[in-house]
């Protein structure tokens, strides 16, 4: 009896093991299969309580985000190397290198999957990073080099699929992807949109480029002071409902999209200890 438990048990644990690796279908593209070798991580040291099938995004500074899931992950956008004060070693950080407030040449050797949206000058990168609660994926798009010159592919607009839902932050955009990026971008239900007006692309392209995304909520990003924000949000109001959310963060499950097209507007702050 006691040898036939234990095998019963033996045949159990691996559908357990399966079923913690799942993830929740998206809607983004249609993706073949599982990714052969792929890696599971722990759970990072910063605890912040997420409903199941549910996402936090907290945003931390110009293009930087915190996308935290109910498993536990924490993924962090245009990682510069400082998210705050809150001691916290990320899962997966993404990064761009059109500026140093992108990115960091020196991330914290334990941070697990380190991502950065280039690869050889010209030649981009491709990520598919699937984590089981979350698969993190890359379209290339060029960004402007030094001395008015075009560094091919030298920019990532990174996607997440995780809780059913598609997050896709833009990164340093500087030009309207084609047919072809938008295919391979797929649905986006939730968008981080640079807004700065010059830097990355000009306001009246990045509203074409949300007009035609169309994603439930738009989260504006890379804007220098209300002025250059109100710009963006004047252009959108016929066609998109404002809310300023009030604070830093913002909790998004597939249930819960709004119905109309939404500008979630989040006041960026570090993350901090959280209070017991």
């Amino acid at each position: 009896m006691r040898v036939l438990i234990l095998s019963l048990a033996i045949l159990v644990l691996p559908l357990a093991v399966a079923a913690q690796q799942t993830r929740t279908p998206s809607h983004c593209i249609a993706l073949a299969g599982d990714i052969d070798g792929a890696t599971f991580v722990h759970k990072a040291s910063y605890n912040v309580d997420v409903a199941s099938e549910t996402v936090r995004i907290h945003y931390i500074a110009h293009a930087s985000f915190l996308i935290r899931t109910a498993g536990g992950l924490n993924m962090v956008t245009d990682f510069t190397g400082f998210t705050g004060s809150a001691p916290m070693i990320p899962d997966v950080v993404t990064m761009n290198h059109a500026h140093e407030t992108h990115w960091t040449a020196f991330p914290d050797p334990a941070i697990p999957h380190v991502l950065p949206g280039w690869g050889e000058f010209g030649q981009g990168i491709d990520h598919r990073v699937d984590l089981g609660e979350v698969l993190v994926r890359n379209v290339s798009t060029d960004i402007r080099s030094q001395f008015s010159g075009i560094e091919d592919n030298g920019n990532s607009i990174f996607i997440f699929e995780v809780a059913g839902l598609c997050i896709g932050h833009l990164g340093h955009l500087h030009h309207e992807p084609n047919d072809e990026q938008y295919a391979a971008i797929g649905r986006l239900d939730v968008v981080m949109a640079a807004v700065d007006g010059g830097m990355t692309v000009d306001l009246p392209t990045m509203m074409r480029i949300v007009d035609r995304l169309r994603s439930s909520i738009v989260i504006p990003m890379h804007w220098f002071g209300d002025y250059t924000l109100n710009e963006f949000l004047n252009g959108m109001r016929d066609t998109f409902q404002i809310v300023d959310v009030g604070g830093p963060a913002l909790d998004v499950s597939l249930d819960r999209l709004p119905s109309r097209p939404t500008i979630m507007v989040l006041r960026p702050a570090w993350l901090q200890v959280q209070a017991e």
